[in-house]
């Protein structure tokens, strides 16, 4: 029977087997290679030929014995052994499964091939390239190679593995890599036990710096990995293991670096490969070793962060569980490093494993380590804004941002910079009103700017930020036409704009600082600027000393306000020395109010060069001063703008900082945006407050503005901005008729705010009968008036008290007769309507009605006509009954009579506008002396019970103590505050107590907060509240320890002790019943004191110098028996000595007992919250008349600190009376404020009633995330 062929089909015989045909010898004597050359082709041929299962193999006997022969695998020639190992390769595929050869004989065959591969595989253009084509062809597809794993040489084996990835990379077809790659996939696959060196070549394709895909070498290692990965996993994890282990005892960390490393390329490309590797790097992580658990951290996060990461955290959770439980490693190290691979896992895992990750960062924002909170608030900024947008949540974004009052620096800045660039990065699509972004980083540059304040290392991060990233200067446009550069002014005031409509007022007020124009002329840094020039680097011809001593001086006044005093003292000096005048020059420029954009760009950026050039030491201080000197927010190229935004107005879409300027960017917007205009009128009125010079340039435009009637708010906007600009210059009083005209209408229209501003600007006109004329007009018109008429009215009136006093008091008598009579004197009964009940006591702006409105406006004018009479004879004549009138309305709690039933709303403005006018005067001396005995009233002011009327007061009188205006006693109304429900006003206060202590020489702070507290326990003893029991005495004490909280230091403590103790040497100038409760607050005072001293550690050594303790209040006793008796006397009762005595011990119990709300003289927190905050939403119109009238509110660089310094210019104590004056009656101004405070009681006691299951619901106030961090 036929036997069938491979391929034949059923049923048909097979063909008879073919014989070799060849016959010719290969190895005979004296044959030329040529000849044997063409034996070998011919050979080749006929066994490329045969096919496997038809071939008699019995004729392959000769060849197959000559072409093992070393005369033919040794030849010389390459075309003999290239035929040759086709030759060879074809006998095997002809005789498989079986070999026909020995094993040794075997061994130097595929050694023979593998020499052959290396040495003649080049490509396709080299000699014999399909001979050696066809060897790897028939290696792979016949898979004789297995072969080699019976023979049990490893070497062997290993240098096909070294051969191939040596062959691979010289660039040959794509069929080479894959014959190659089944050959070597073949031999893994049928060896037993894979050499450790096939092992390590593989490992090192992985290792290349360059392993890309591109790279056949690595295409190579990848596939066959991949493709044995079940027989590779088992001897990889013990060959990692074995490896790890062994360089671990050694300490050799950068072997174990590398192999975890090669970890982590594997499974970039070969996961499936470390199927047994992640349980041991799981065991890394409970290493006791921090170097090793460190590097497994650093690895599996790598990996996690891969693009297979989602696969491995499923594959396995428990791996992934323990990495993330490494953010509480004890390690700072380690957890540094989890922190910074998070940034990695943002963007590659899924959402449900994601959320992990944002929670982790979330609470290594609070870690023990200022590093690792850094680096969380540093992975931020290094996120791209698609990333941020969709990948990180707001919540997170704000937790960086409390960050930024951390309570180290190097974790502020990260935080503050890493949002900054986050906000510049999305303000395109803020500008473009994106939904999306504009809801995840608008509200960045608010949260930035409320932590201005916050202490000086903070401002000067803030300032950094703000200049880089929120309003950074415009870059130079390159002009089409090749006239240079340009810049548009319009996209980057829009910038500004765009950034205010998403600020509150607290951000609004901090931009507004930052601007530059708060600060009056010439500031600190003029006057520095001007010394240098001065000091001409030391070398002076004249009057040398006092040169040298304003330097000094200006120097120590400018450097408390940088983050490092004494560097930036020392930075100052070295710039002085420099004595560059083209940086001066410059420096100059920036200051300059006038100065236009591009000139400050300009001249900023050669400055910043400049100074890099000269000295790059003291760079970071001179650019601080820089920022702060310039105008490089808003300048006078803001304006035309500004004006054309309040006209018509939209929020900007299509602006950017790098389009070229244009008129229709300016008339893109087309359609009014009520928040724009918001925010043009608050910079526009701001600058006309503080700084109107920057108008100059606009005289025209503002003239022309004022007659477009149908826009209100840029006629209002106009007339303040010339009114301050011709106050600056009255030059520039518009000279023209018509407009003339328009101003006197404006000044007699109904519209207050027009009228304010109009008579204002006639204020300044030089001919008198202007003033005279319009006086007239008004007095006419004040009887018989509308409502809104009369309010207008009253306002230019004030106006005309205040800036032409000469035309007011030309008819003063008629027009205080009319205000007493047909205003203040009129009673305002509650509203019965009114939906806010009895109880409430503020009205919003919108809701105060002319009739309020015009009895606030006569107060104001009765104290601009006091002020208007200071410097005369007569002062007190004139004032006497304004004094008179405005202390009755702070004892009757805002009405003129103890039994007036007023519209509380109405009242409690009253009691404002009496306060603030009484603080006012008090700038006077001869006022203030007058005051003394109702000092004590005006006090409690900040303790009303409308939370309106505090903060307001609160905020006038810092203000005021900040110019250095008041006597000095005012300095401790602060410490009022203690009892405060609201958190807000006690921070103002203790802000201002701490500013100036940092800013004020050791002498001033000694006058100005250090001497006073003899009055502070002088206040107290008259305080509405005292009473000498326990339980009250223990209340009073908070004012004490709040006042000692702020001033007590090891090196103030002993004068503190000395005034407690010299306290029972005198008597209140008052009433035998005051001195008791004063020695009562002296004793408590010394208790205090000593408890303090002692917990702290500090000594109280006697006070060494003497005080003269003030006789406006305090008296000498009458005789030495009358000392020694009250000295020997403790009034102090027993139970608070004990108190005071077990403070020092670290034993006193906290008061378990619930004080009365009424107890304290303090207002109860609002329970319905939207009251009290949209009160401080609106304040800022609600104070825009009572601050515009003023002067303006003094920066941190007042120049006036200077000048007192060297000139002793300044705020002095009140004249103390003589010791043989009358006692006045306290009581009498007692009595006031304890009915306010009985009204204040009932008043709670309601609201309490009424409100007590919202009061139940209120939360707890939760402890600050900072008290737990470092």
């Amino acid at each position: 029977m036929v036997a069938q062929t491979r391929h034949g089909g059923g049923g048909q015989p097979s063909p008879r087997k073919k014989k070799l045909a060849f016959s010719d010898k290969l190895v005979s004597k004296g044959q030329s290679t040529d000849t044997l050359l063409k034996k070998m082709k011919s050979l080749h041929t006929q066994l490329s030929e045969l096919d496997q299962e038809q071939v008699e193999v019995t004729s392959l006997g000769n060849v197959r014995k000559e072409l093992a022969s070393s005369s033919i695998m040794l030849h010389k020639d390459r075309g003999v052994k290239a035929y040759a190992a086709c030759c060879l390769a074809d006998i095997l595929r002809l005789y498989a499964p079986e070999a026909p050869y020995t094993q040794a004989e075997l061994r130097d065959i595929f050694d023979f091939f593998s020499q052959q591969l290396v040495k003649g595989l080049d490509g396709p253009e080299a000699t014999y390239y399909n001979e050696y084509y066809h060897l790897l062809e028939s290696l792979s597809t016949v898979k004789s190679v297995v072969l080699i794993c019976d023979l049990q040489d490893d070497d062997l084996m290993s240098k096909y593995f070294i051969s191939f990835f040596s062959i691979i990379r010289r660039g040959l077809p794509k069929k080479i890599e894959i014959f190659m790659a089944e050959i070597l996939v073949a031999l893994i696959d049928e060896s037993q036990t894979l050499p450790e060196r096939v092992l390590e070549v593989l490992q090192g394709q992985f290792m290349d710096e360059d392993n890309r895909m591109d790279q056949p070498a690595y295409r190579l290692a990848v596939q066959i990995c991949n493709s044995t990965a079940d027989k590779l996993q088992r001897q990889v994890s013990q060959d990692f293991g074995e490896k790890i282990v062994d360089s671990a005892r050694e300490e050799n960390y950068d072997e174990v670096k590398a192999l975890h490393e090669l970890i982590k390329r594997l499974n970039h490309s070969c996961p499936n490969l470390l199927r047994s590797v992640i349980p041991q790097l799981e065991e890394e992580l409970r290493a006791e070793d921090i170097n090793i658990r460190l590097i497994a951290t650093q690895t599996l996060g790598e990996m996690f962060g891969d693009k297979t990461g989602s696969d491995l955290i499923k594959k396995y959770p428990t791996t992934w569980n323990l990495w993330l439980l490494r953010k509480n490693d004890r390690s700072g190290a380690i957890r540094l490093k989890f922190v910074e691979l998070c940034k990695g896992l943002l963007t590659t895992l899924l959402p449900d494993t994601r959320a992990a990750i944002e929670e982790s960062l979330q609470t290594k924002l609070f870690d023990p380590d200022e590093k690792v909170r850094a680096a969380v608030c540093r992975i931020y900024s290094q996120l791209d804004y698609e990333t941020v947008l969709h990948h990180v949540s707001e919540s997170n974004l704000r937790s960086v941002a409390e960050r930024g009052a951390d309570k180290k620096q190097v974790v502020r800045v990260e935080a503050l910079n890493s949002l900054g660039k986050l906000y510049s990065l999305a303000y395109p699509e803020i500008e473009s009103n994106d939904p999306a972004a504009i809801r995840q980083f608008s509200w960045i540059p608010n949260e930035i700017l409320q932590m201005y304040s916050t202490s000086l290392e903070v401002r000067a991060i803030v300032e950094q930020v703000v200049a880089d990233y929120i309003l950074p200067l415009p870059t130079p446009v390159n002009n089409t036409s090749g006239k240079g550069s340009e810049i548009d002014e319009v996209a980057w005031t829009d910038r500004l704009l765009n950034t205010m409509k998403y600020l509150g007022e607290r951000a609004i007020n901090a931009l507004l600082g930052l601007t530059g124009l708060r600060q009056p002329r010439p500031n600190s840094y003029d006057i520095f600027l001007e010394a240098c020039t001065q000091n001409n680097g030391g070398i002076i011809d004249e009057d040398e000393e006092r040169i040298k001593k304003r330097l000094r001086g200006i120097i120590q006044h400018i450097s408390p306000l940088f983050p490092d005093p004494q560097k930036t003292a020392d930075d100052l000096n070295s710039f002085a020395k420099l004595n560059e005048n083209r940086l001066y020059k410059l420096l100059k420029t920036c200051m300059d109010p006038q100065v236009d954009l591009k000139a400050l760009i300009k001249a900023t950026a050669e400055f910043e060069r400049r100074m890099e050039q000269a000295s790059s030491n003291i760079t970071p201080t001179m650019l601080i001063l820089l920022r702060r000197a310039s105008f490089r927010i808003y300048n006078q190229s803001s304006i035309p703008t500004l004006i054309k935004r309040i006209t018509t107005s939209r929020a900007p879409s299509t602006l950017s900082l790098t389009s070229t300027p244009s008129m229709a960017s300016l008339s893109s917007f087309s359609q009014p945006d009520p928040a724009v205009v918001i925010r043009v009128q608050t910079l526009l009125t701001f600058a006309s407050k503080h700084c109107p010079v920057i108008y100059k340039s606009h005289v025209g435009e503002l003239t022309k503005a004022i007659a477009d009637e149908k826009n209100k708010q840029l006629v209002e906007a106009s007339l303040q901005a010339l009114a301050g600009l011709v106050k600056w210059d009255p030059n520039l009083f518009p000279t023209d008729r018509r407009t003339k005209d328009r101003v006197v209408k404006l000044a007699t229209s109904s519209n207050r705010r027009h009228a304010k501003f109009a008579a204002r600007l006639l204020a300044q006109s030089k001919k008198p009968s202007d003033c005279a004329d319009l006086v007239e007009t008004v007095i006419e018109d004040l009887s018989n008036c509308s409502d809104d008429a009369l309010v207008a009215r009253i306002t230019v009136l004030t106006q005309l008290a205040k800036f032409a006093p000469d035309a007011f008091e030309n008819k003063s008598d008629v027009i205080m007769a009319l205000l007493l009579k047909q205003v203040l004197m009129v009673p305002v009964p509650p509203n019965p309507d009114d939906m806010d009940g009895p109880e409430e006591e503020w009205a919003q702006d919108e809701e105060v009605t002319p009739q309020m409105e015009a009895k606030v406006q006569a107060l104001k004018v009765c104290r601009h006509r006091c002020l208007a009479h200071a410097g005369s004879d007569k002062a007190l004549e004139h004032a006497a009954p304004v004094l008179k009138l405005l202390a009755s309305l702070l004892e009757h709690s805002g009405s003129l009579t103890a039994d007036g039933a007023e519209d509380p709303k109405l009242k409690s403005r009253m009691r404002l506008q009496a306060a603030v006018s009484l603080l006012h005067l008090s700038t006077v001396d001869a006022y203030a002396t007058a005051l003394g005995p109702k000092f004590s009233r005006i006090a409690v002011t900040v303790q009303d019970s409308c939370y309106n009327v505090r903060i307001s007061f609160l905020t006038k009188l810092v203000t005021l103590l900040q110019q250095r205006k008041l006597p000095v006693g005012y300095n401790i109304i602060p410490f009022l505050t203690v009892h405060d429900p609201e958190t807000e006003v006690k921070v103002m206060a203790q802000c201002y107590v701490q500013n100036s202590l940092a800013k004020l020489p050791a002498a001033m702070r000694i006058e100005q907060f250090e001497i006073i507290f003899i009055r502070l326990l002088h206040l107290l003893a008259h305080h509405p509240d005292f009473k000498t029991n326990h339980d009250d005495l223990l209340d009073i004490a908070k004012y004490a320890q709040f006042y000692l909280d702020q001033i007590a230091t090891p090196d103030t403590v002993s004068l503190l002790y000395h005034l407690a103790l010299k306290g029972k040497t005198v008597r209140d100038s008052d009433s035998h019943t005051h001195s008791e409760n004063f020695y009562v607050m002296c004793e408590l005072a010394q208790e205090l004191i000593k408890s303090r001293a002692q917990t702290h550690g500090w000594a109280i050594h006697n006070y060494p110098g003497k005080v003269r303790l003030p006789s406006d209040i305090l008296r000498p006793l009458p005789n030495p028996e009358a000392a020694n008796k009250i000295v020997k006397t403790v009034y102090l009762p027993e139970q608070t000595l004990k108190w005071a005595t077990e403070l020092s011990k670290g034993s006193q119990n906290k008061e378990k007992k619930e004080r009365k709300t009424t107890g304290k003289r303090k207002a109860p927190a609002k329970t319905n919250g939207t009251a009290k905050r949209r009160a401080v939403a609106k304040r800022r119109r609600s104070n825009e008349d009572e601050d515009e009238d003023e002067e303006s509110e003094p920066s941190d660089t007042a120049s006036s600190d200077i000048e007192m310094e060297d000139g002793g210019r300044g705020r002095h104590k009140p004249p103390p009376t003589s010791d043989d004056e009358g006692e006045s009656d306290g009581a009498e101004g007692d009595r006031p404020g304890r009915a306010a405070r009985t009204l204040a009681k009932a008043r709670i006691k309601r609201q309490t009633r009424g409100r007590k299951k919202e009061t139940k619901r209120e939360k707890a106030p939760s402890t600050s995330p900072m008290s737990e961090v470092d």
